[in-house]
């Protein structure tokens, strides 16, 4: 599970995959703070407290480092930048049902276009199970000797503990 880099100036053109998926009647967009609660408990739901933790830490900044993407009026994925480091991506999930559809990618594109936008010019994105998205989607390489990288020494919680 190591690091990726993507360099975020020279990044394909975003707007006609938004369009796409909108007319497809996926919106992806920004999350406002007023859907914090919601958008949270939604990525524990799917995807386990690391995941909201990082979710929640996403709220914190202004602007709002969180893009959701909504479908037919509910959540359908999620990514996040900025969260548990500056300049990192990360986390991004899209449910189960609703994967294959192109909008884990479009959520990975309109983050890596925010993080631009916020005067960056490379992405690091942390502790990566399966790179082929960053690379397909990002251009993305292996930063070498990057294992275990920011995720080491991970608190475990404890089942028990409740």
């Amino acid at each position: 599970m190591g690091d990726m880099l993507v360099k975020l100036y020279d990044l394909p053109e975003l707007a006609p995959r938004l369009r796409a998926l909108r007319e497809a009647g996926v919106v992806v967009r920004a999350a406002m703070a007023y859907e914090k609660l919601p958008v949270v408990a939604w990525v524990r739901a799917q995807f386990g407290d690391a995941w909201a933790g990082e979710c929640d830490a996403a709220f914190a900044r202004h602007p709002v480092c969180c893009i959701i993407a909504i479908d037919a009026g509910r959540l359908a994925g999620f990514a996040c930048h900025d969260c548990t480091c500056p300049n990192f991506f990360g986390p991004m999930g899209v449910q189960a049902t609703a994967r294959g559809r192109g909008i884990g990618s479009v959520l990975l594109q309109s983050c890596l276009h925010a993080m631009a936008a916020r005067g960056y010019a490379y992405a690091i994105i942390g502790g990566t199970a399966n790179g082929d998205i960053y690379r397909k989607v990002a251009g993305a390489v292996d930063i070498e000797g990057s294992t275990p990288g920011i995720y080491r020494d991970r608190l475990m919680r404890d089942p028990a503990s409740g």
